[in-house]
């Protein structure tokens, strides 16, 4: 196989939403309460819900940006690449990065559902919950069949309506449903009490995957307000461990054996240890802790492999050890428009990690698993051929598709005298500090 001929899929992308996710799903009243897009009077954009304000910093989006200008100050719409909000444009910025189909999770209506789960009025929420499931489904995933992974959020506050809208989505034809790795964050209980029960059966029910996205519960902290910031950087795929073994750990794994959860933007590399460590832990331990209960005759790292699966962006070093975790446990992920994101350079970084594997474990790793865990088939809409690297890219160049890095000036200037430093977890922390209360 060369590079170009790989179809890739990316399983953790992200929609910086425009301004009409409403307007042709509601009326009337609930059109009126709906959260709406705003604009300040420093000309960035923000939205507001019931009361709350939602700004959004660069760093959500920075794609196409110089990477001088990478930072935490609010943006708005036009100064961001045309593709992080406009699904035509975005379909351009796949072609170009070879992207053959992307999963996109939300951004102010928080990647686990956040914002409807805080709000206030519950009523509000679900209605405004559900219009943006279907915003996302018929028009962002609609407008172009075969290249989006539909998913949808849930009303994670009342397990009737979570399991109601499990069902729905699945009849629409979307089988991925977002949540935090860790609800209690959200003020819910642990994924250990009985409450999640409809949960669990809705989605086995279904067939549909549950995506815990990296940071909506368990994140990396901050080793100190005076450590770089590369250092939570560095290590925010390594914190995703912590909701990984607490999953891994799921009575209802066993009480549903074809559950599937999606460990998103969590890279692999650290998935072997995590597994070896958690086989050696429950083999010396549990006499005393009972934990075979559930276990059985089965070992954690059976279950990891049996009811999980993970993405990477750039980790050679997970795939050398692909064999360890499991060649149909792996997906691939762009995490466009975020920072990490290495657009349009995705093939030829993937390509160089994937000198490791065979052509059937690049098909699995680019593309099979991920239509097999979504239940999506991208070739029903579109011919093999169609969606190679070669040829997407091919279609991109056609249209013209523009990779000029954006400069809008907004690099931080220097104070006279002034030396560079690494910026820390504490200027981060400031900078969201600052703009929470701006907004």
């Amino acid at each position: 196989m060369k590079m170009e001929d790989m179809v890739i899929i990316s399983v953790d992308d992200h929609i910086t939403e425009p301004g009409n996710v409403f307007d042709n799903q509601l009326s009337g009243e609930a059109y009126a309460t709906a959260p709406k897009l705003k604009v300040k009077s420093n000309g960035s954009n923000y939205w507001e819900y019931q009361g709350r304000k939602i700004q959004s910093v660069a760093l959500n989006a920075v794609t196409g940006r110089v990477r001088e200008e990478y930072g935490m100050e609010p943006t708005s719409l036009d100064q961001l690449r045309k593709g992080c909000w406009d699904v035509d444009a975005r379909i351009g910025d796949m072609n170009i990065n070879g992207i053959a189909a992307s999963l996109n999770f939300p951004s102010f209506a928080g990647i686990d559902g956040g914002l409807f789960i805080a709000a206030e009025d519950k009523a509000q929420s679900v209605v405004h919950m559900r219009a943006y499931n279907d915003w996302h489904i018929d028009e962002w995933c609609g407008s172009h069949p075969g290249r989006f992974i539909p998913l949808g959020v849930l009303p994670l506050w009342d397990m009737a309506e979570t399991a109601r809208e499990v069902r729905r989505l699945a009849d629409k034809g979307c089988f991925a449903v977002t949540m935090s790795d860790n609800p209690t964050m959200r003020g819910l209980p642990s994924i250990h009490n009985a409450y999640w029960e409809p949960l669990w059966k809705a989605v086995a029910d279904c067939d549909s995957t549950i995506c815990l996205h990296i940071g909506t519960g368990n994140i990396s902290p901050h080793c100190s307000m005076e450590s770089p910031i590369e250092v939570n950087i560095a290590t925010m795929p390594m914190a995703v461990a912590f909701g990984a073994a607490d999953w891994l750990n799921l009575s209802a794994l066993h009480r549903y054996p074809t559950l599937k959860v999606a460990l998103s933007e969590s890279g692999i590399g650290w998935i072997p240890y995590l597994m070896e460590r958690a086989d050696y832990s429950h083999e010396q331990h549990h006499v005393w802790t009972h934990s075979n209960q559930y276990f059985g005759d089965m070992k954690p790292s059976d279950v990891f492999k049996r009811h999980f699966t993970s993405c990477f962006i750039d980790d050679a070093y997970g795939l050398r050890n692909l064999d360890l975790i499991g060649e149909d446990n792996v997906c691939y992920e762009v995490d466009f428009p975020h920072s990490d994101a290495p657009w349009p350079n995705a093939p030829e970084i993937l390509w160089k990690s994937a000198q490791f594997l065979t052509d059937s474990q690049i098909d699995k790793v680019t593309h099979r698993n991920a239509m097999r865990v979504y239940n999506f088939d991208m070739f029903a809409h579109h011919k093999r051929e169609e969606l190679t690297v070669g040829a997407l890219r091919a279609q991109a160049s056609a249209a013209g598709v523009d990779t000029t890095l954006i400069s809008t000036g907004g690099a931080a200037p220097l104070a006279e005298g002034e030396e560079p430093r690494p910026v820390t977890s504490g200027d981060v922390v400031a900078m969201y500090k600052q703009h929470a209360e701006a907004a």
